[in-house]
């Protein structure tokens, strides 16, 4: 199938950069699209930004993070800028990929990196 490994966590002061990095690899025919998502203990995952046929971010990181994508290398990255306390979570790479050109794209998630922003 399709394995993700992330990469680019760790602790940072507020106002901090970070980037994060996600490489798809696998058997994998075309990828779909692919997204950033976190999540708090204890609380719902939440959609950080996207990329695909369009970009899109949550209202919340807007204007301080960037994702862009290196088709050849199947990698996904956010740029983290201006962090804040609150953006602490476990950060999770999603990505909607064809394993063979006649099936339907799957979802396929990572297993998460740390970000912890210290205030």
């Amino acid at each position: 199938q399709v394995q993700l490994a992330e990469s680019g966590g760790g602790l940072v002061q507020a106002g901090g950069s970070l980037r994060l990095s996600c490489a798809a690899s696998g058997s994998i025919f075309r990828i779909v699209s692919m997204a950033w998502h976190r999540q708090v203990p204890g609380k719902q995952r939440e959609w950080v930004a996207s990329i695909g046929d369009i970009t899109n971010y949550a209202d919340s990181v807007k204007g301080r993070f960037t994702i862009s994508r290196d088709i050849a290398k199947n990698t996904v990255y956010l740029q983290m800028n201006s962090l804040k306390p609150e953006d602490t979570a476990v950060y999770h790479c999603k990505v909607w990929a064809k394993t063979r050109s006649y099936r339907p794209a799957s979802e396929y998630w990572g297993q998460g990196t740390q970000v912890t922003v210290s205030s």
